[in-house]
């Protein structure tokens, strides 16, 4: 009986050290990528800041081709809107709206996944020499609870590998031609 309070014991000393050690955890959470692309910001801005061009380069739809796209009437810069759903965990469902953007500098995205919470992602481009180091970045905000928030360690890993794949992608694409 004693063996058995003292695992109980050691059991609750390590949940309790979980949940305080999780809430002391940062609650948001910064994702951020740079690749540098041999041409002007004016050659790349296209296909940031229309979604339906975005799908030319996504690191995500790549994962599943049956991914159903649908877009709203803006073509392209603030309100523009896509939605995707995929039975693809690695893609989701999800809403997507540009909420900012000024041509050739920068643009600014709302992110909704759902029952997966939001984020805010950020394009941006520094031309010097005639190239552009387009940056591509993300803010989650991952909750007051601590499950949450010891997810966020791992968020830069889960998301960053994909922003590289977009990027080299975006790269790809535009230094083709």
């Amino acid at each position: 009986m004693r063996i058995l309070k003292k695992l109980f014991f050691g059991l609750l000393l390590l949940v309790v050290a979980f949940v305080i050690i999780g809430m002391l955890l940062p609650r948001e959470v910064a994702v951020e990528r740079s690749i540098v692309i041999e041409a002007p910001a004016s050659e790349i801005y296209p296909h940031v800041s229309n979604l339906q061009a975005t799908t030319a380069w996504s690191p995500w739809l790549g994962q599943d081709p049956e991914t159903k796209l649908t877009f709203n009437e803006v073509e392209a810069g603030v309100g523009a809107v896509m939605e995707w759903a995929s039975d693809n965990p690695n893609v989701g469902r999800g809403h997507m709206e540009i909420v900012e953007a000024v041509e050739n500098q920068s643009v600014a995205v709302a992110l909704d996944f759902g029952d997966m919470g939001t984020a805010d992602a950020s394009w941006t481009f520094e031309e010097a020499d005639g190239q552009t180091t387009a940056t591509w970045g993300m803010v989650a905000d991952m909750g007051a609870g601590p499950i949450g928030r010891w997810m966020g360690l791992k968020m830069d890993d889960w998301v960053g590998a994909d922003y590289e794949r977009g990027l080299q992608n975006l790269k790809t694409l535009v230094e083709g031609g």
